[in-house]
């Protein structure tokens, strides 16, 4: 009897010391052994959404009522060899944008996996505050905007001295900068809008953002306009209807409903955001891509020529300390309901699924990498492998690259949202999104 006491005591102390060896610093913010799950969808989402604003404008809860299982001791145990399955929380935006409807989709999807438990949806403050979740260990998946995530990689503006340690599971679809201008205004460029009368979003949106960022590529700043509007979509098209505004910035998915209820009543001109205007704000901030809105498209304005702009991608991101066969198997899921056929928000319509691991300046986990990785071999196409090993490498790259002094106040960063439904996700509901694209103006 001693002897097989001594042997358990011998085997649990080496037990211990393995579970510590393998442990991951990124680990120590869920190791709370008195947290709890949230016991109901209701309690989660009250729980982010009535917390107490911190200082960069997102909403954190006064007390620790996510449960760490969901990926941080659950991870720890796992991670020892385990394999055990997790549970994830996953924060999206609020309940009448596009973020929300998106987890609720997901949510079926990734608990069909046999290292998923349950995948909890939460409504949070979108981009900022899911940084913040997953950095505290709230939440193990969240939805973002591409400008934020990358500000949070490199520990600037409003994450300053902070760093976030995440990683990307899937490149999402854009929000397409759109710049529309009336007919009869004579504007065919960024240049032209020189003197004019335009329309720039809401103080604190992100189409504000994108408009002030376009304007300085161009070299123009609001001094140079002849009237600054700072009205959200419906009012900037009721303007310009009236002959008030000649131009007008939206930052959404295309088509964005409030410009196409403006080409019912008013012919408009799109103007490109293309050339040397592009490059330079490509060059300032990397979180930007080109971006087509294509000709003789019906769903897509039906335009009689192409249009050339600029758009910046949502991303679903990750702690970086997520087990790898669960990045993978996440990434896996998600590519294989893109392609199902079976897609029901609007938004998750929008992008191709060959590119999710292209062009993202937050750098792939290296889970979900190894499942893209299996897509390019599986192709037996070398040329195929090549761009995608090429890809990664330019993803880590934009990760670590400066963004030339690109500042942003922190009430400014955002997510987009787009009211495409506003269906509550329930346990084991797909919750679809119609096919509406995002048009809600992006608020932080």
């Amino acid at each position: 009897m001693k002897l097989r006491t001594g042997m358990l005591v011998a085997a649990l102390g080496l037990s211990s010391a393995l579970l510590v060896g393998c442990g991951d610093d990124g680990d120590d913010q869920a190791k709370e052994g008195d947290q709890k799950q949230p016991s109901s969808q209701e309690s989660s989402t009250s729980q982010y959404g009535g917390g107490t604003p911190d200082s960069d404008g997102s909403e954190s809860t006064n007390d620790n009522d996510q449960s760490s299982q969901s990926g941080g001791d659950d991870s720890q145990q796992a991670s020892a060899g385990g394999g055990e399955p997790v549970n994830l929380i996953f924060g999206t935006g609020g309940t009448g944008g596009s973020y929300y409807p998106i987890g609720g989709a997901l949510k079926s999807v990734f608990e069909e996996s046999d290292l998923v438990d349950g995948v909890q949806v939460v409504s949070t403050g979108a981009s900022v505050q899911n940084i913040n979740n997953i950095t505290d260990g709230l939440n193990q998946v969240a939805i973002v905007m591409s400008d934020v995530a990358y500000d949070a990689v490199k520990g600037q503006n409003q994450f300053e001295g902070q760093a976030a340690d995440i990683q990307t599971i899937a490149g999402l679809y854009p929000n397409v900068v759109q710049v529309v201008a009336t007919a009869d205004s004579d504007i065919q460029s960024i240049a032209d809008l020189k003197g004019k009368r335009v329309g720039v979003g809401k103080v604190g949106s992100g189409v504000e953002q994108s408009a002030a960022k376009v304007l300085e590529s161009a070299g123009l700043s609001y001094d140079d306009l002849a009237q600054v509007s700072h009205t959200g979509y419906a009012d900037s098209v009721t303007e310009m209807s009236n002959g008030n505004l000649d131009a007008a910035f939206f930052t959404s998915g295309v088509p964005n409903s409030s410009i196409t209820g403006l080409m019912q009543s008013t012919d408009v001109t799109f103007v490109p955001v293309s050339g040397d205007v592009a490059s330079t704000l490509l060059e300032k901030y990397p979180y930007y891509e080109n971006y087509e809105i294509p000709a003789g498209a019906p769903e897509r304005y039906n335009l009689g020529d192409a249009v050339n702009t600029v758009a910046i991608r949502n991303i679903m991101i990750v702690p970086s300390s997520m087990r790898d066969d669960v990045a993978e198997d996440l990434a896996k899921r998600f590519h294989d309901y893109l392609e199902s056929g079976n897609v029901s928000v609007g938004a998750l319509k929008q992008f191709d699924p060959a590119t999710m691991n292209q062009n993202l300046v937050v750098p792939v986990h290296p889970g979900a990498q190894a499942y893209y990785d299996t897509l390019a071999s599986s192709g037996g196409d070398e040329a195929d492998i090549s761009e995608a090993t090429a890809s990664q490498a330019a993803n880590e790259q934009a990760a670590t690259t400066d963004a030339d002094g690109a500042e942003a106040d922190p009430a400014k960063q955002t997510s987009a949202e787009t009211p495409e439904d506003n269906a509550q996700p329930t346990e084991g509901s797909d919750t679809s999104g119609g096919d509406n694209a995002q048009d809600k103006e992006p608020q932080s």
